[in-house]
């Protein structure tokens, strides 16, 4: 008896250690595209709420996330860089609403600005006068649902090798995607120059902030990231990235016609799909414009003549890391249309948020990636290569 007892729990030692995140390796790193499905689902949720007890909860579902399985790669560190630009969009919105007025009418007023008389063509728009509570808390709104937008997008820049993403693209999109990856290698180089001549300043004993040190650091940056772009660029040249084949004219205008037809039909179905009117037509003309789109990709990666070396597979880890974010944004949509007061608190009258129970739960399933997702090395471990 006791030998059959401790057989099991042998066997359920086994299964634990077997679902537990082993090492990051490069054989068994998350694919970049399950890294950006995760972010776009959580970025997803974030546009249909206005709670900013939600949208505070995606952003920190979001950073322990990155802060559990960044690496310290230069594009792992942009992760900052969008958080700042959040708090700016924020302060840009709230700015807005104070001196260009809201048509969010308000009882509580704050405080009166002098208003500037404009004439009579510009009616409805108005610069300065009095500015209410209830369009402060209106604007603050809706620059959170942004800013949370970005940081979750920053999130997958963070946690995705560009350069794995650019292997994982159809052929059809593979010259597009080589501009793209190298102006995404941009922002992570600058931001590892700023980083660099901050530290080579400190050394020195001279100031690293305030606007001198930004402007006399400021060009080195730019012409560092950009040196450095055009390298990943002419490198990628030199090795025959985008090299096309020769394919009849009429397989090229069918690929043209159903690529460009598909993502016009993705753009009006997602906007059908968003719109309170457009539930009926939404959902099927985003199927087929899928279908049409990834037919034409289909066709289109006939005219590729290149070879992926080590493609990326998509385990079992990938599929539950993307399955969260998506699982997380259908929650949210679900929910919107269950609840939608409990997702947009009331700005007239004023109410306090409340944070709603089942909508934060599906949040919480964001934080799967933390758990199963292969754990980076230490950075005096392993340096991880492109």
């Amino acid at each position: 008896m006791t030998g059959s007892t401790a057989g099991r729990t042998d066997t359920a030692t086994d299964r634990l250690h077997a679902w537990r995140a082993p090492a990051a390796t490069r054989s068994n790193a998350l694919p970049a595209g399950a890294w950006w499905l995760w972010a776009l689902g959580l970025a997803t949720a974030a546009s249909r709420t206005t709670n900013p007890l939600l949208l505070g909860l995606l952003v920190g579902v979001a950073g322990y996330v990155v802060a559990a399985r960044r690496t310290d790669a230069p594009w792992a560190r942009s992760y900052g860089m969008f958080i700042r630009i959040g708090l700016f969009v924020i302060a840009v919105r709230l700015l807005f609403s104070v001196f260009l007025g809201s048509p969010i009418p308000g009882t509580h007023t704050l405080f009166t600005l002098p208003e500037l008389p404009l004439p009579d063509w510009a009616k409805g728009v108005r610069n300065g006068g009095r500015v209410t509570a209830e369009q402060l808390v209106f604007a603050l709104y809706d620059g959170a649902k942004l800013a949370a937008l970005l940081i979750c997008v920053g999130a997958a820049n963070s946690l995705a090798n560009p350069a794995r993403l650019l292997k994982s693209l159809p052929g059809a999109l593979y010259e597009a995607g080589v501009a793209v990856v190298v102006a995404m290698t941009f922002a992570p180089n600058m931001v590892a120059d700023v980083l660099r001549l901050r530290t080579a300043r400190r050394l020195r004993g001279r100031p690293t902030g305030g606007v001198r040190a930004v402007l006399q650091i400021g060009l080195p940056v730019l012409e560092g990231a950009l040196e450095r772009s055009v390298a990943v660029a002419a490198s990628m040249d030199a090795r025959g990235y985008g090299r096309t084949a020769r394919v009849p004219a009429a397989v090229r205008h069918t690929t043209n016609v159903l690529t460009l037809g598909g993502l016009l039909g993705v753009c009006a179905g997602t906007y059908g799909l968003l719109a309170a009117e457009g539930a009926g037509y939404g959902m099927p003309l985003l199927v087929a414009g899928l279908a049409a789109a990834m037919a034409g990709l289909r066709l289109g990666g006939a005219r590729s003549v290149r070879t992926r070396y080590r493609p990326d597979r998509w385990g079992v880890r990938a599929w539950l890391v993307a399955g969260s974010g998506a699982a997380v944004a259908a929650a949210m949509i679900w929910a919107g249309n269950a609840d939608p007061a409990a997702l947009h608190p009331g700005v007239v009258p004023l109410t306090a948020p409340v944070l709603p129970l089942w909508p934060a739960a599906a949040v919480l399933l964001g934080l799967l990636p933390a758990v199963v997702a292969p754990v980076p090395p230490s950075p005096t471990g392993f340096q991880e290569q492109v």
